[in-house]
């Protein structure tokens, strides 16, 4: 991965303060009965993401305390125990008997909260609907990492568990945290009142080394295949969406952010170009042009691959000049120009303020929502951008021209034998062949829509 990517919340023990002082000082603990205003935690996920959404979580002078863990794989629930327990040991008090390993952990550790807590839900993301699920019906508070589902009907649980935390009062946060970036929402401002004129041409690409390669199938003969496939979820669509949507869900949902509105269609291309490929089902070149109702058009560009060009930025064209929201991870100079060359004597605006870390801001807001009762429910728009990053994967799978209705409406299932109650010994929808070589979607060849 590029060095500017390395720096990211993955490497989740650098992570600084979340809460404000301002924040600390008006808010008023009301969310529990009892008189414990402690608010409980468990993380159900404890890979990179879920680690370092623990430690923003955990802030020092916030009433919070982890209490529960679980994770499918007990060697990854104990070493992020043992990392949070040395970051965090005053926030902590994870005893053995609240780490749960297993494909079901997840449900003894919501169990171990009270209605009014929250749980971090950062496990793959075919998990996540029927983590969410269980959470909201406990009354209990959701922060869930993107993806938010790897299938139209899961993505439809999505929609329906945000309507129940509504009618419940439950907040959910998403991880999408480029809506928080101060500098990115005083730009979508700016654009939206006409500065750069109408807006008919938006740009995300997502260039990069490859991730989390899995080590050849016919290399581990004695780990089971279910726990192969969840291990290297990226590679496995029905683990974890793809490599496209675990990247690109965050341009996709910017670009229709500054937009204020969903794709219509979508059509695409992409392949795998790496020799040897990556590895289980994946593809590692995308490419996807999605068109919105008033004709604008948005280009997606996404790649994982080695010794090539690397890039992490967003772009938007209007029809009197030009921006640029991120022009990468490190360095985002979100600047916009008179005109569409982008020069630096001709900006308009340019962000000059310290930007706050959105990593961290989304986990400021979620708790101020908490824990001053304020209305706070981000599942309806994870969802939306969910079914748009689908919208892609079905267009560069099919070959085909996909519409919104028919993404929203699909009925196709990336766990046909059902993922809520998937066991060590279920059969996955692929299996390798004598090699080792899985089975990978074909343009054209009757792929599902």
């Amino acid at each position: 991965m590029a060095a500017h990517m390395k720096s990211n919340r993955r490497s989740f023990l650098k992570s600084a303060g979340l809460i404000s002082g301002a924040l600390l000082a008006t808010s008023k603990l009301h969310v529990h009965a009892s008189s414990d205003d402690t608010i409980r935690i468990a993380l159900v996920g404890c890979g990179g993401r879920g680690g370092g959404a623990a430690v923003n979580a955990l802030h020092p002078k916030m009433p919070v305390k982890l209490v529960a863990m679980a994770d499918a794989f007990p060697e990854r629930l104990n070493a992020c125990y043992q990392l949070l327990s040395q970051a965090k040991p005053d926030k902590v008090d994870v005893p053995e008997d609240r780490r749960f390993a297993g494909l079901d952990g997840y449900k003894h550790a919501i169990d171990a909260l009270r209605p009014g807590d929250v749980v971090l839900l950062a496990t793959p993301p075919g998990f996540r609907p029927s983590h969410v699920e269980y959470a909201v019906k406990k009354g209990v508070h959701v922060f869930m990492e993107k993806p938010f589902a790897t299938d139209s009907p899961g993505t439809r649980r999505i929609q329906a568990a945000a309507k129940l935390a509504d009618e419940k009062n439950v907040k959910i946060a998403s991880g999408l945290m480029w809506r928080h970036s101060k500098a990115r929402q005083e730009a979508v401002e700016r654009i939206r009142q006409g500065e750069i004129g109408d807006v008919v041409l938006l740009r995300g690409f997502r260039m990069q080394d490859p991730v989390r390669v899995p080590r050849p199938r016919l290399s581990q003969p004695e780990v089971g295949e279910i726990a192969y496939q969840i291990h290297n979820f990226h590679y496995f669509d029905w683990a974890g969406g793809n490599l496209y949507i675990d990247a690109c869900i965050h341009n996709v949902d910017v670009a229709c952010w500054v937009k204020g509105m969903w794709p219509v269609s979508a059509v695409g291309m992409g392949g795998r170009s790496n020799v040897p490929p990556l590895g289980g089902m994946a593809y590692d070149s995308f490419y996807t042009e999605f068109t919105f109702a008033d004709g604008t058009v948005f280009t997606s560009h996404c790649r994982f691959a080695k010794n090539c060009y690397q890039r992490y930025s967003d772009y938007v064209m209007g029809t009197k000049g030009s921006g640029l929201l991120m022009e990468s991870y490190a360095r985002p100079n979100t600047t916009l120009y008179k005109g569409f060359q982008m020069d630096p004597g001709k900006k308009s605006w340019a962000f000059d303020k310290a930007e706050p870390n959105p990593y961290e801001v989304e986990q400021e807001l979620f708790f101020d929502a908490i824990i001053n009762d304020k209305p706070y429910n981000e599942g309806h728009r994870a969802a939306e951008a969910q079914f748009a990053s689908l919208l892609s994967r079905s267009a560069i799978y099919s070959g085909q021209i996909v519409t919104w209705d028919q993404i929203v409406n699909s009925e196709v299932v990336a766990f046909p034998d059902g993922i809520d109650d998937i066991t060590w010994d279920s059969k996955p929808p692929l299996l390798p062949d004598d090699q080792g070589n899985y089975p990978f979607p074909i343009p054209g060849q009757d792929v599902q829509i």
